[in-house]
């Protein structure tokens, strides 16, 4: 191992140590400043820093310094739960943003997932969903007929919590997860650096009938979550 790579290692074992003891968005030193701490190149530094970048324990923002990430938040895969009970759960205070509320013709895999005409048209609802103020995922989320109308008073509402109250309760869900580098729209809207990382959980929910409610997109700022699955052997659905 050469000197060079057990210098940033040893930068990096600082940061991680800093990183501990701070709180999400808390500033940490800059490249200039670690080098001269560690009497190292800027360039020895900035690797340090792009290792733990690329761990999510931190964020580089051009013109602003480097910060502490905010901790991934875990996820169950295909879960039904909402985007607002799950984050209450982790003692967090989940908003939304909405972005659209639109009638659109639906796609194949809309008419597909929800038994739709494919001449007909269907309501689409887009929104930013936060935690504790901080972008955490874009949500578009495609309606069945039957359950469309919650729409109309759903601003700083739970959509769950809406298909409940008309006695359609989310029960399980068909998910699959594939991942991206972020458009330049996802990086605005998430506040994602430059080559920021997308999870796109494409879901299917269905209620205590098995019939389905919506077919939804769930764009998800990676850095800022973990997600989990529990796996058998028979039985799944």
């Amino acid at each position: 191992m050469s000197g060079r790579q057990n210098r940033y290692e040893e930068i990096a074992a600082f940061l991680r140590g800093v990183i501990d003891e701070a709180q999400p968005g808390d500033r940490l030193p800059s490249d200039t400043e670690l080098a001269g701490r560690f009497k190292v190149s800027r360039m020895t530094a900035r690797h340090a820093v792009q290792v733990l970048e690329s761990e999510g324990l931190l964020v580089r923002e051009q013109g602003r310094g480097t910060f502490v990430s905010s901790r991934p938040v875990a996820r169950m895969l295909g879960s039904p739960l909402s985007f607002t009970t799950s984050m209450k759960a982790k003692g967090l205070v989940a908003t939304s943003q909405t972005i659209e509320a639109v009638l659109e013709s639906p796609s194949a895999e809309d008419v597909a997932a929800l038994n739709l005409d494919p001449d007909g048209q269907v309501q689409v609802l887009t929104r930013l969903r936060l935690a504790d103020g901080v972008p955490m995922a874009i949500e578009r989320a495609v309606l069945a007929p039957g359950v469309a109308a919650v729409v109309d008073s759903i601003e700083g509402k739970s959509l769950h919590q809406q298909f409940v109250a008309i006695g359609r309760t989310p029960a399980w869900a068909r998910s699959h997860v594939s991942a991206r580098l972020a458009t330049a729209r996802e990086r605005r809207l998430l506040e994602l650096p430059a080559r920021g990382v997308i999870l796109n959980e494409n879901r299917i929910i269905y209620d205590q009938n098995d019939e389905a409610l919506e077919h939804t997109d769930t764009w998800y700022a990676a850095e800022r979550y973990t997600f989990t699955t529990v796996m058998t052997a028979g039985g799944s659905r």
